[in-house]
């Protein structure tokens, strides 16, 4: 094996135990499975980014009112050493013309990279979509983030008041909030993938597809679904 390849192996399997460990099942409260514990944390998730201060980070007042889209990944865990990994399990949803939030499909966020990066991190990702058939276009397959649709860092701060009366230009604007340290790895390059099985356990159907989810068409949400919708609400209400 020359020495190329052995020190691909070697980064690999530095990296494989934490993809290994977010990939793990989780065991979690509730009757439906990893689903539910899905959708609390992404609760948790969007009311943390929301509540940060201005200077930071955060979700900015007017963007949730603007969306047609939104994904969250809780705890999405990325590890490298030399060559990246990172993994997800998080939640899509959509507005209706009513601008109303539907019910949530549940989804994967898988990704790879290769230069120089070092460390481990885990952090929460918020996904801000500009158009609604971004996410359809998950719906039927896989998108990667910066080939099938642009993303970009969300404005925040100053930026962000000097963006309210913009156009949102990226298709994607993506936020984070970190709980550890890392160097040189982004979303970009990752792609989102629809976790079918998770649908089916949750919503009690071996036959659903994330159209009947959106639509909320011959489906009854668990009743877990409903504090997630009235946060999504809230904040999609009154931070304008």
């Amino acid at each position: 094996m020359g020495v190329s390849k052995k020190i691909v192996f070697s980064a690999l399997a530095s990296v494989l135990p934490f993809m290994l460990l977010a990939a793990a099942p989780v065991q979690d409260r509730g009757t439906w499975g990893p689903g539910a514990e899905r959708i609390e944390k992404a609760v948790q998730v969007v009311e943390e980014l929301a509540d940060l201060p201005k200077s930071e980070q955060r979700l900015p007042d007017w963007i949730l009112p603007k969306a047609q889209g939104l994904a969250v990944f809780p705890g999405v865990v990325k590890a490298a050493y030399g060559i990246g990994g990172q993994y997800g399990r998080g939640i899509l949803m959509v507005k209706n013309e009513a601008g109303e939030w539907s019910d949530p499909v549940f989804a994967s966020l898988i990704g790879g990279s290769i230069g120089w990066q070092i460390g481990v991190e885990k952090s929460d990702i918020v996904l801000v979509f500009k158009s609604r058939k971004t996410i359809e276009f998950i719906s039927s397959g896989k998108l990667t983030l910066g080939a099938d649709a642009s993303i970009a860092a969300g404005p925040v701060g100053r930026q962000a008041e000097a963006a309210t009366d913009l156009q949102m230009e990226a298709e994607i604007y993506s936020y984070s909030k970190s709980k550890g340290l890392f160097a040189g790895i982004s979303v970009k390059g990752a792609s989102i993938q629809v976790d079918r099985d998770a649908d089916s356990a949750f919503y009690g159907r071996s036959d659903i597809s994330p159209y009947d989810i959106f639509s909320g068409e011959k489906i009854k949400a668990p009743a877990v679904v409903g504090r997630l919708k009235a946060t999504l609400a809230k904040y999609s209400a009154t931070l304008k």
